[in-house]
């Protein structure tokens, strides 16, 4: 008895002595925690920016959903706007991370994601970005086949004197408030007497040229408030886990051909003579892996086979369609797979915020009028294997701020692309504020 009382006193008086000497540390925060440590979480320890989301009337987004099957002529997109608009999930790619994302729903996917941001604040005296999300891209394909252009227009200006109401558009003459579209910008800039391709006017009204607009192919010669973001792939992983495993797997992949291409043969514009050219040679090399793509069943269409063809390559071939930019482009990157770019368009004057600013470190460039009708093959054969192995390195840390996570997803560890636009957007906002006075 007497061991165990002196036992007792013993061990009071060095616990008295470490407290003095030694107090217990200040509990901290979950903010605090991750200003320490900010690889935990860099969107939320980083977040410069603050951004207010408008609740807009649902006719300008959710409520266009409830006609899901005529958000476009060409296709039903009900099963594409399931999920934020991330689409169907794709069980068969061995994660809960894939889905078959339609290439036009980058809108609906930032939405969700800005929804729950953690830069989202829902005081709008501590915003520096204002955030109008508008599904301008699924309506816009809904009329395409539209004759009557004030009834293509009409949602366009409603929104244009919606957002001139807001108190808050007033503080800075809209030059803190910014669109997000799925479609390019071509779609949204018809001009009075020229090609009509179902376009209406959003982006040549005067207050959405006060606003930036993020858009997944901007126009290059007169779309100076315009901003390239990624078109949406199949991947949106919830974790950073997710993100590493798959960025290992396409390190160690074995990759058996040189090239190859996705694609289908254009008509009737211009850029039908280089798509042609490369399907011809490609289909002659036994080096290059071609799909070809058409109406109807094909491996173009399953994100499955897509990948595979491209994991398989050490080059992928993106030539422009219909349009300058390719959705394939980032699909290709996905899949660690170096793009060759036909067009300065398709993706040096697209991307600033998210592609080096050195072409050369991450992409191959072919003149694609003066240099397509060479052999492909010979100016990717030359290219030494430790520079092919640098650019891929190159690509593949590019996946985490190419990919849009999964807008559920709260404890990732990563930047994706939402958070790399949004604070590319609060630095180019800052530095044109100062001219907001002499503005719209």
């Amino acid at each position: 008895m007497r061991f165990s009382a002196f036992l007792v006193i013993f061990l009071t008086f060095w616990f008295l002595i470490l407290f003095y000497w030694f107090p217990p540390a200040k509990p901290t925060s979950f903010q605090d925690d991750q200003e320490d440590n900010p690889s935990l979480n860099p969107a939320q320890s980083r977040c410069k920016e603050s951004v207010y989301v408008y609740e807009l009337p649902d006719k300008f987004n959710l409520g266009l959903l409830r006609d899901c099957q005529h958000l476009n002529v060409y296709t039903n997109m009900c099963p594409h706007v399931a999920n934020y608009g991330l689409g169907q999930p794709l069980p068969k790619m061995g994660s809960t991370s894939w889905f078959g994302t339609h290439q036009y729903t980058a809108e609906m996917i930032f939405h969700a994601r800005a929804e729950n941001h953690p830069c989202r604040t829902w005081d709008p005296l501590k915003a520096n970005l204002f955030y109008v999300p508008f599904y301008g891209g699924l309506h816009c394909s809904s009329k395409f086949r539209e004759p009557n252009h004030a009834v293509r227009d009409a949602l366009t200006f409603e929104l244009s004197e919606f957002i001139l109401q807001q108190p808050w558009w007033q503080r800075n003459n809209g030059m803190d408030h910014f669109l997000v579209l799925g479609r390019t910008a071509w779609d949204f800039m018809r001009t009075e007497g020229g090609v009509d391709f179902g376009a209406n006017k959003l982006l040549l009204l005067p207050p959405i040229k006060n606003m930036s607009v993020l858009t997944v192919e901007r126009n290059p010669w007169v779309g100076s408030n315009q901003h390239g973001i990624p078109y949406a792939s199949y991947f949106h992983p919830s974790t950073v886990g997710e993100m590493l495993a798959w960025q290992k797997s396409m390190r160690e992949i074995e990759r058996p051909y040189l090239f190859s291409f996705i694609g289908a043969p254009r008509t009737g514009v211009e850029k039908a003579a280089i798509r042609d050219e490369i399907i011809k040679q490609c289909d002659k090399s036994t080096r290059c892996l071609l799909v070809k793509c058409g109406h109807g069943a094909s491996k173009c269409h399953l994100p499955s086979e897509v990948l595979k063809v491209m994991a398989s390559s050490h080059f992928c071939l993106q030539p422009a369609g219909d349009m300058f930019t390719r959705r394939s482009t980032f699909d290709s990157i996905l899949a660690g797979c170096i793009p060759v770019f036909f067009s300065p368009h398709t993706a040096y004057s697209q991307y600033a915020w998210y592609l080096p600013a050195d072409p050369n470190a991450y992409s191959v460039f072919i003149d694609g009028e003066g240099d397509v009708g060479k052999r492909i093959e010979d100016h990717l054969v030359k290219i030494p294997i430790d520079k092919i192995e640098r650019m891929r390195r190159t690509i593949i840390d590019l996946i985490p701020s190419l990919t849009y996570m999964h807008p559920n997803s709260t404890g990732y560890g990563f930047q994706d692309a939402v958070d790399v636009g949004l604070a590319s957007l609060a630095k180019h906002v800052k530095s044109k504020l100062p001219l907001a006075k002499g503005s719209y």
